[in-house]
């Protein structure tokens, strides 16, 4: 018999918890963008707008713009304007964090099942 492992479990996991999800998949730029955006919050570093413009292998300045712009909208960064009214902080929302506390669920039960 053929155990999958640990990690197939946790993406089977995940496409179930995505499927029943009322909002909308991210596209994988979507996916990567709020990934960067939820590490450097863990790190304790601020990102800006501009920051994430200069990703450049995730795409153009227009492709990130856009992307960014679907984030805001799906609730999952707000944007906060700074003193100098040109740059703007990008901070996850609780929508975000609870996004990934569902995905580290779905890894535990994976990995528990090992």
């Amino acid at each position: 018999m053929n155990k999958s492992s640990p990690y197939i479990r946790y993406l089977t996991s995940l496409e179930l918890l995505k499927s029943k999800s009322r909002v909308r998949n991210l596209d994988s730029t979507e996916d990567l963008l709020l990934n960067s955006i939820m590490l450097d919050d863990s790190a304790g570093r601020s990102i800006f707008v501009g920051d994430l413009l200069k990703l450049i292998i995730l795409g153009s300045q227009a492709t990130l713009h856009g992307r960014l712009k679907n984030l805001k909208t799906l609730g999952y960064v707000k944007l906060v304007t700074q003193k100098d009214a040109r740059m703007k902080r990008v901070v996850p929302t609780s929508k975000a964090y609870h996004r990934f506390e569902a995905f580290s669920e779905c890894m535990k039960r994976a990995t528990k099942a090992a």
